[in-house]
């Protein structure tokens, strides 16, 4: 069931990021680059579980498009700075070449910059289906998120952080603002724009909360045990980089007992509020993030 939807919901999601960009003509390498760094493959895991709540909260999901493909845009862009050589110094994402290793270093900061910017610009101006006043509390989110109070912040807490032997505090801290805050932003907006009851909204947040931590701890496992084949970039650049990661901390066998309670705890979470059917796509999700392989 996961399978099938999660494909289906990814090529409605590829289309709609399509049709956004399709106008961008000029300059060609920034409009081709920006095509390049959000189509070049993904999981759309993030404007999916968007989606995915809309439905859940009995709200239509064309509602919430826009948003959804600002996010995979703002992601995109995150994806195209970290691989440059100022931070992780990637050659390939996604099995193919990164943004910079394609179109030049300055060209993958601008094609970055230009992601981030144009991603507001489909929040507010594609969003006709959408009350103003919630379309303002979705750009203050998305902004506060994405920004030093979320995925910046725990970005750059992680470049301080490499070469140091870090508390479990301030890993939590990378893994929650870095990745976690990315991953709790498309269900708080899917909760503005279906106008969720508190406890529902609340149920929401702790069960992203929980899948978004356990998405970092995966990743930091497959870093070690993932192949380049499966994954489309180089294994162990934790390591190479000296990051304090959940192995690094607790060993490998420990982290995925870690893993595994923050999957069953979200399951549990999301299970005490919903009852209806559709709610098995959240449990099948968090088992798919505990179980993905790439």
């Amino acid at each position: 069931m996961l399978k099938n939807y999660l494909k289906e919901k990814r090529e409605f999601i590829d289309n709609s990021i399509k049709e956004y960009l399709e106008e961008l003509k000029y300059p060609p390498v920034i409009a081709e680059g920006m095509k390049y760094a959000v189509l070049n493959g993904g999981k759309r895991l993030r404007p999916i579980l968007l989606l995915m709540t809309l439905e859940l909260l009995g709200e239509d999901e064309e509602k919430g498009i826009p948003a959804a493909v600002a996010i995979e845009m703002i992601h995109s862009y995150s994806l195209v700075h970290d691989d440059l050589p100022a931070l992780d110094d990637d050659d390939y994402r996604r099995g193919k070449l990164t943004t910079h290793k394609k179109y030049g270093e300055a060209q993958g900061i601008l094609i970055g910059d230009a992601l981030l910017t144009h991603a507001f610009n489909v929040i507010t101006s594609e969003n006709q289906k959408v009350a103003s006043d919630k379309i303002v509390d979705i750009v203050r989110l998305t902004s506060q998120y994405a920004g030093v109070n979320g995925m910046i912040g725990g970005q750059m807490v992680d470049i301080e952080s490499e070469g140091k032997n870090i508390d479990l505090p301030v890993l939590q801290y990378i893994h929650t603002h870095k990745t976690g805050k990315m991953i709790t932003l498309p269900v708080e907006i899917a909760c503005i724009i279906a106008g969720a009851e508190a406890k529902k909204k609340e149920k929401l947040i702790e069960y992203s909360e929980l899948i978004g931590l356990a998405f970092q701890i995966k990743d930091d496992i497959l870093d070690i045990e993932g192949d380049f084949e499966k994954i489309g970039k180089p294994v162990g650049s934790d390591t190479d980089l000296e990051k304090s990661t959940y192995p690094s901390i607790f060993g490998m066998k420990k982290t995925k007992e870690i893993l595994a309670e923050k999957i069953t705890a979200a399951k549990e979470i999301i299970c005490s509020e919903f009852q209806s059917e559709k709610v098995k796509l959240f449990t099948d999700l968090a088992d798919y993030i505990q179980n993905r392989e790439k």
